[in-house]
């Protein structure tokens, strides 16, 4: 069922998702080995240059403390295997069951604390991504939707 969905979206390709940066994540970060691997693990700050036609879509940004950013992994190897030893583990653990970079999909997800809005940049701390990463989409990072303090976190319990 699900492989005949994605056959017929291959086959219409105005339904297969193409996505196109719109802007670029500045860090201090030029090298993987020495970028941190979770935001909470870094005290780096960054800017968010978003394309001047998205400009606009920033407005009513500045009112949250966190945001959400979505991102290409463009100096990610390529290719994937669906069995990784994650950063956090000395054993293989499926690639789904991590945030290992190498994925079917190379898409990043960072929440950052946002410290300030200056027209089409977003100065942002706790940045762990490569500098001039593309941007995919920015999402606020809201609490009661986002936040599950109950949540079980498998094998990285103890690690995180």
């Amino acid at each position: 069922m699900v492989g005949e969905l994605i056959q017929r979206f291959a086959e219409k390709r105005d339904f297969m998702p193409v996505f196109q940066p719109i802007g670029l994540i500045r860090s201090p970060f030029a090298r993987r080995d020495r970028t941190p691997i979770q935001p909470y693990r870094s005290a780096a700050e960054g800017q968010v240059e978003l394309l001047p036609q998205y400009e606009a879509g920033l407005r009513d940004l500045d009112g949250f403390s966190h945001i959400i950013l979505l991102y290409f992994f463009h100096r990610a190897d390529p290719g994937f295997d669906l069995s990784v030893t994650p950063f956090l583990d000395d054993e293989p653990k499926g690639l789904f069951a991590t945030r290992y970079p190498r994925r079917p999909n190379p898409i990043g997800l960072s929440v950052v604390r946002l410290m300030r809005c200056e027209r089409r940049v977003l100065h942002v701390a706790g940045i762990d991504v490569l500098d001039s990463t593309p941007l995919l989409d920015i999402k606020p990072y809201v609490p009661p939707f986002d936040a599950f303090p109950e949540a079980a976190f498998g094998w990285l319990a103890g690690r995180a």
